[in-house]
C-alpha cells in the first residue's frame, strides 16, 4: 500500500483547522482564552496541542486536542490491531494517526456535556477514518436533543449516512453494565475505508463542521437557566456514569494508553468531579 503522505497531510491540516475553529467558539462562549500546552508521543513520536478551559463562566472542565502521531504499536495495541482484522499489522507495526478529540464538561447542570472525536488512521496494510459526536445532559430536555440530532441529520443527509451511524452510536455509547446509554446519542464511525479516500474524507469532515452548529446553540439557550444543590446532584452521578464509560469502554481511551499517547491528553475525557450514589 502507499504510504498516502499527501492524504495524510490534507487530513491533518484539516483536522488541525478544525480544532482551532472549535477552540475560538469556545473562547468566546467562555470569555476567557483557552490554556495551551503541547503533548507528546515519545522523544520523536509525535504529538500535539492540547487547549484546555477550567474554572470559567461556562466550563468546568473542557479540553480540545489536536494531535498527529506516529512510530511503532507496542505488542498490546498491535494484537488489538490484529483481533480487528488490520492485515499485516503484527508483521509491520508502523503507524501514523492525526485527529482531533474534545470533551466539555459545562459547570451549569442545565448545559449538557459533549463529546467529538474525528481522526485518520493509516498502517502499513489499511488505512481508514473514524469518530463521532455525541451529547451527554445530566437532565435532558426535548428540545436540545432534537435540535443535536436534526443538526447531524441534515449535515450527512448528502452520505445517506445519519441513520447507521445513528444506530453504530447508540450501540457504541451504551454502558452494558448499567444497561444504559451515556447521554441521548449522536453520531459514529469506525474502520471507515469504503476504498475512496475523497468520500471517507468528505463524511468525516462532515461530522466535525457539524459540531458547533449542533451544541453551541443548546449551549448558549441553557446557560442563564438557574439550578441548584439538585441539579448539580444529578450532573455530578451523571457525571460517574460518564467516567465509567471512558475508562472501561472507550477505544480511544484504550488505545491512547496502549500506545503511549500522553497520559494526561488522553483522560482529559473524564469530568473534574463525580459522584456515584
Amino acid at each position: 500500500m502507499a504510504d498516502m503522505a499527501a492524504e495524510r497531510g490534507r487530513a491533518a491540516s484539516w483536522f488541525e483547522g478544525l480544532r482551532d475553529r472549535i477552540v475560538a467558539a469556545f473562547e468566546a462562549l467562555d470569555g476567557r482564552p483557552a490554556e495551551r500546552r503541547e503533548t507528546r508521543r515519545g522523544e520523536d513520536g509525535g504529538g500535539g496541542v492540547m487547549a484546555t478551559f477550567a474554572g470559567g463562566r461556562v466550563f468546568e472542565k473542557a479540553g480540545v486536542g489536536f494531535s498527529t502521531v506516529h512510530g511503532a504499536l507496542g505488542e498490546g495495541a498491535r494484537r488489538a490491531m490484529a483481533e480487528r482484522g488490520v492485515p499485516g499489522i503484527e508483521a509491520d507495526p508502523r503507524f501514523w494517526a492525526s485527529g482531533v478529540s474534545l470533551v466539555a464538561h459545562p459547570l451549569s447542570p442545565r448545559v449538557p456535556a459533549v463529546h467529538l472525536n474525528v481522526r485518520m488512521f493509516w498502517t502499513p496494510g489499511a488505512w481508514w477514518f473514524g469518530g463521532g459526536t455525541d451529547l451527554n445532559p445530566a437532565i435532558e430536555v426535548a428540545e436540545d436533543t432534537g435540535h443535536f440530532h436534526d443538526t447531524l441529520r441534515a449535515a450527512l443527509l448528502p452520505f445517506g449516512a445519519y441513520e447507521a451511524l445513528k444506530d453504530w452510536a447508540d450501540r457504541y455509547f451504551f454502558v452494558p453494565h448499567r444497561g444504559r446509554a451515556r447521554g441521548v446519542g449522536g453520531v459514529f464511525m469506525d474502520d471507515r475505508c469504503t476504498g475512496d479516500f475523497e468520500a471517507d474524507f468528505a463524511l468525516t469532515r462532515a461530522i466535525g463542521e457539524a459540531f458547533l452548529p449542533a451544541w453551541l446553540p443548546v449551549a448558549e439557550r441553557r446557560l442563564g437557566e438557574p439550578w441548584g444543590e439538585a441539579e448539580r446532584e444529578r450532573q455530578l452521578v451523571h457525571r460517574g456514569l460518564y467516567a465509567e464509560f471512558n475508562l472501561l469502554y472507550d477505544r480511544g481511551t484504550r488505545f491512547g494508553l496502549a500506545s503511549g499517547h500522553d497520559p494526561a491528553a488522553v483522560l482529559m475525557s473524564l469530568p473534574p468531579l463525580a459522584r456515584w450514589p
